[in-house]
């Protein structure tokens, strides 16, 4: 999806309103996690390690490499959204944001509820900026541009590439934990299930042409559920949901 493309349609204001309040409480949610230190998402691992690194913020570091990832969609000939290109910064912004009203804490009463909420709040988040249906972040859609590129299962480009970023981010300093186990083992049926409830829908002519109900995840059976608006086998969404 371009840009441009994205930019027209019922449920316009709608869309972009989601869109924006996604990526802002994904920013949100990943700075809760931070603040939690008890594990941080794959990529989130990656950010703060080179945050450790560099003395840059983790914010700007996710800017860094969201960019940086966005690059390497030009030889695997992906295009971006409006989405992919707000990710990049929206993120960023709003975990600095997030990270400079919530202080710090030793005790472990306050890290888990932390922890827990940063999750939940993930899962919020993704399936708000996903039903917008403005194109995927840089991050899923290299490893849907990979998938499509080696004919490789997106589960098997997904997970060669969060083991790998986190492995570096471990190495470099970041924080691996029981959070990052929680996150890997939640996210999936999280985004799913938020999903369903703020999808958007897609109509043609008065004619509803995609429903709410996600599509049925890879290797599955037969496939029984109703797809989600504009996706398709390999799509981003699913990319998302495959845990």
């Amino acid at each position: 999806m371009s840009i441009a493309s994205g930019l027209r349609g019922r449920h316009l204001t709608r869309r972009l309103v989601q869109l924006y309040a996604g990526l802002a409480l994904y920013g949100v949610s990943s700075a809760l996690l931070v603040r939690g230190a008890l594990g941080l998402e794959p990529w989130g691992v990656l950010h703060q390690g080179l945050a450790e690194k560099t003395g840059l913020t983790i914010g700007v570091v996710s800017i860094v490499v969201g960019a940086v990832v966005l690059l390497l969609w030009i030889p695997i000939r992906q295009r971006p959204g409006l989405g992919t290109v707000s990710n990049v910064f929206v993120i960023g912004l709003a975990m600095d944001g997030t990270l400079a009203l919530v202080p710090e804490s030793e005790a472990l009463a306050a890290r888990v509820p932390l922890m827990v909420l940063g999750i939940v709040l993930n899962g919020v988040a993704t399936g708000l900026y996903i039903a917008a249906r403005f194109g995927p972040g840089p991050r899923d859609g290299l490893m849907t541009g990979l998938h499509r590129l080696t004919g490789r299962s997106i589960r098997l480009v997904r997970t060669f590439l969060e083991v790998a970023v986190v492995a570096t981010g471990f190495l470099l300093g970041g924080s691996v934990g029981i959070g990052t186990v929680l996150y890997a083992l939640s996210i999936g049926p999280l985004a799913q299930f938020f999903l369903r409830r703020f999808a958007v829908p897609e109509r043609e002519d008065g004619i509803t042409v995609a429903s709410s109900e996600p599509a049925p995840a890879e290797d599955a059976g037969p496939a029984t559920a109703v797809r989600p608006p504009a996706a398709a086998p390999g799509t981003p969404e699913q990319a998302i949901l495959r845990r």
